[in-house]
C-alpha cells in the first residue's frame, strides 16, 4: 500500500509552523506545556487549528470538551467562535487548569469558558438532566481512553444534527494495529470502538492520520 502522508517533523514542522496562523496565545500556550512531564498531553499545533477551522466551517456557538489539560484545545474553540460563543471544559485537575486559566485570561477569553472540574461522565449526565440535549455544536474529546465509548454516547445525544464529535488519539501510537494478549485495557477499547464507529450509521465518519489519531464524526 503506497503511503501517502509525510510525515510531519525536523524542517518540515518547522516550515509548517512558519507559514501557518496560529493564534500568538495559543503559541504562547503551547511553548508553555511542551517541557512538562506530561507534555505530550497537548494537542499538536495542526490539530488545534483544525479544530478552528471546523468550528468556523459550521458556525459553532457552543463547544464542549472532555478533557482540557493545560488548556490549548479550549482556547482554540473560544478563539474561534468569537464573543458570542461558549465553551463547557471538563477535568478533573485543578493544578493542569490552573495554567489554562491564566492563558486564558491573558487572552481575553476566559468569560467565555465554563470550567467544570469533575468527571466528564457526571457532567454530561447533568447537562442532559437540564434540557441540553441537542444543544452543542460541538464536543471534543481528548481524555482517559476506557471512558470513550460512553463519552461517545453522551456527545450523541447532546449534539444537534449537523454537530461534530471529534475523538483525540484514536491510533495510540500504532498500537491498535498491533493486537497482543497483553496490551492496556485503554488500547483494546479505543481499536474496537474505532470499528464500531465505522460501521455507525448514525454518523458520517472521517479518521484523519494526524496527530495520534483524529476521528471527526457528524451527526446525521
Amino acid at each position: 500500500m503506497t503511503r501517502t502522508t509525510l510525515p510531519l517533523d525536523g524542517p518540515l514542522a518547522d516550515y509548517w509552523l512558519s507559514i501557518s496562523r496560529e493564534p500568538a496565545a495559543m503559541i504562547q500556550l503551547r511553548t508553555a506545556t511542551q517541557d512538562h512531564r506530561l507534555g505530550k498531553m497537548q494537542l499538536a499545533p495542526e490539530q488545534g487549528l483544525l479544530l478552528m477551522f471546523l468550528l468556523r466551517l459550521i458556525g459553532a456557538q457552543r463547544y464542549l470538551e472532555v478533557g482540557t489539560f493545560t488548556g490549548y484545545s479550549a482556547l482554540a474553540a473560544a478563539l474561534a467562535m468569537g464573543e458570542t460563543g461558549r465553551v463547557t471544559a471538563c477535568d478533573v485537575s485543578d493544578t493542569f487548569t490552573r495554567v489554562a486559566r491564566e492563558h486564558w485570561q491573558a487572552a481575553g477569553v476566559a468569560e467565555r469558558i465554563a470550567l467544570i472540574l469533575q468527571p466528564a461522565l457526571r457532567t454530561m449526565d447533568d447537562l442532559l438532566a437540564h434540557g441540553a440535549a441537542g444543544s452543542y455544536d460541538c464536543v471534543f474529546v481528548d481524555a482517559d481512553k476506557p471512558p470513550y465509548p460512553e463519552y461517545y454516547e453522551r456527545a450523541l445525544q447532546l449534539l444537534r444534527p449537523g454537530g461534530l464529535v471529534i475523538l483525540d488519539n484514536m491510533l495510540q501510537g500504532g498500537s491498535v494495529a498491533t493486537a497482543q494478549d497483553d496490551e492496556a485495557p485503554g488500547i483494546r477499547i479505543v481499536r474496537e470502538l474505532n470499528e464500531q464507529l465505522r460501521d455507525d450509521e448514525r454518523v458520517e465518519h472521517c479518521m484523519l492520520p494526524l496527530g495520534d489519531g483524529m476521528t471527526l464524526l457528524r451527526k446525521r
